[in-house]
């Protein structure tokens, strides 16, 4: 286990020339040594059966089974010699029927009983009149011996046996060459392994971009980390079209059951309204998609994975709109505050640059009606902002839209009727504030671009019955019945300078989130009117926290 582990240290090519290496010399030492010992036990049983059949060729031979009825010795004696050399066989031995020796390679073994060699009975030749293979280490060494029974010229009487012996140091010698050749092919086999492995292990670096295994696997885990930590849903599909990522994320987005496992199913069971196949089929990246998915409405982007410029595969990062609408408003809402800052100061700022000039050419009275002009204007504008409405966030929108107003060289006007006291609590202010905030911005816009200084926008509100309706009126242009159907669109606009076309569309879609409706109209004199229709009954949807929780 520790050499095991110590392997993790190497690198990958070392590894796998290794491994390679030992799995082929273990493949092919297994498969010589099986080979051998097949070699070996055919050619035993090969000259088992040889020996036996030149045993019962021996046997049935005329001159031998009169010998043998004779008992002549020094007729079987030299015949055993010569039949030994003509059939290559290491010896043959003729005995009589009680198994005494009538012949052999040693003369001075004549006489002896053929069992003080090997201790076979020699029953199934003798008894049984059977010729049979046995192997045994006689007086001159290991031998595979054939051995026949010798009948009279009758065929049924038992007289004798004849043993043909063949020395096995000729099947080791066989043995041994081919297990010299089993050796060659196993070095050969090693070096081919080593050399595959180098091949193997090159290409194999190159497809995992020359990582190590330990690499792989920290990247994969950073990785599952990273996608269960971010707040967009993130899927992606192989080149069939199956899920091979589905973060957690996604699974609260598009409010699956959590209890199933996606990865591995095709994207039709599991989004059949995604456009992801598409992007796999064509190869062209979407990029902040609005979408509707599973009843809800998304941001996506969807990018094609690329190799060797075939596409195989697609990943898809989304949001919910209406976070990233959140996001937009809050930013908004930050710039409306921050130009109101910014309009005040720089309209004080010429108000005490006046004052300070009058003072200084000694002109008291009229810096004093300056100061009470000044003041009492921004205090009547104040005092009907309180009688308007108690809500000091409305009032601080449309305390910086005044000034706004009057910088321009514009006038913002409230209708003396309006009145806005019963604002829902569960009504988002920032909403309600990014809704008028953008009417009225757009509104100085067209009056100064049409009419130019000197212009009034009007603003009335009104809290009777059961929606809240703001309508604001400009002295612009006016729009035909053609921009008027398109004035919401995300990105259109009527005006020539770039960054315009968001505003209206934030508004249209704030407005239809609160469930309320936008109408746009001629004004009475010149120019446009926008009316917003908000329910008082308005209930705030949860959000994703509030959900989880």
């Amino acid at each position: 286990m520790t050499q095991f582990l110590s392997l993790r240290h190497l690198r990958l090519k070392t590894r796998m020339v290794l491994i390679l290496g030992i799995i082929a010399i273990l493949q092919t030492g297994v498969l010589g040594h099986f080979t051998i010992r097949y070699l070996d036990n055919v050619l035993d049983e090969q000259i088992g059966q040889q020996a036996m059949r030149v045993a019962q060729s021996i046997a049935s031979s005329p001159d031998v089974i009169r010998a043998v009825t004779e008992k002549n010795t020094t007729f079987l004696q030299p015949l055993s010699l010569r039949l030994a050399k003509s059939t290559e066989a290491r010896f043959v031995v003729f005995g009589d029927k009680d198994g005494i020796r009538l012949a052999h390679p040693s003369p001075a073994r004549i006489g002896k009983s053929m069992a003080d060699d090997d201790g076979d009975t020699n029953e199934p030749a003798l008894v049984h009149g059977k010729a049979y293979v046995s192997k045994a280490k006689g007086s001159i060494g290991w031998s595979m011996r054939g051995k026949a029974p010798i009948f009279e010229q009758d065929g049924k009487t038992i007289i004798g046996i004849v043993s043909v012996g063949y020395m096995l140091d000729t099947v080791d010698t066989i043995v041994g060459h081919h297990r010299v050749s089993m050796l060659v092919a196993i070095t050969i086999a090693f070096l081919f392994s080593v050399v595959m492995a180098i091949l193997f292990a090159n290409h194999f670096k190159k497809a995992i971009f020359n990582l190590e295994p330990e690499q792989i696997g920290r990247l994969f885990r950073e990785r599952n980390a990273t996608l269960e930590t971010v707040r967009e849903g993130i899927v992606a599909i192989n080149h069939d079209g199956r899920i091979t990522t589905f973060n957690h994320a996604a699974i609260k987005t598009l409010k699956l059951p959590d209890d199933q496992y996606y990865i591995g199913r095709h994207i039709q069971d599991v989004l059949p309204d995604s456009g992801m196949l598409d992007v796999l089929e064509n190869g062209e990246p979407q990029f902040d998609q609005e979408v509707w998915l599973h009843d809800h409405n998304l941001i996506a982007n969807r990018i094609p994975l690329l190799q060797d410029g075939v596409v195989t595969g697609v990943v898809s990062s989304f949001r919910l709109k209406n976070e990233l609408d959140m996001v937009s408003r809050k930013l908004t809402r930050i710039q409306q505050y921050a130009e109101s800052l910014r309009s005040q100061s720089h309209e004080y700022n010429n108000k005490l640059h006046t004052i300070a000039g009058l003072i200084q050419i000694d002109a008291k009275d009229e810096a004093l009606a300056v100061i009470g002009q000044e003041t009492s204007s921004h205090q009547a504008f104040i005092q009907h902002l309180m009688n308007v409405t108690s809500d000091s966030i409305l009032a601080g929108c449309l305390l910086g839209k005044y000034n706004r107003a009057k910088e321009l060289g514009l006038e913002l006007y409230i209708d003396e009727d309006s009145q806005m006291s019963a604002l829902p609590k569960q009504l988002p202010r920032e909403q309600l504030v990014s809704i008028l905030g953008n009417l009225i911005d757009n509104a100085l816009e067209a009056t100064l671009a049409h009419h130019g200084k000197g212009g009034t926008v009007s603003l009335s509100l009104s809290d009777f019955g059961k929606e809240l309706i703001f309508e604001v009126n400009d002295q612009g242009a006016g729009l035909t019945a053609d921009e008027a159907d398109k004035i919401f669109t995300r990105g259109y606009t009527t005006k020539s300078t770039q960054g315009h076309g968001i505003g209206l569309d934030l508004v249209r879609n704030l407005v239809d989130h609160l469930g309320g409706m936008i109408t746009v109209e001629p004004a009475e004199t010149d120019g446009s009117r926008f009316t917003v229709y908000l329910p008082k009954a308005f209930r705030k949807p949860a959000t994703e926290h509030e959900k989880e929780d």
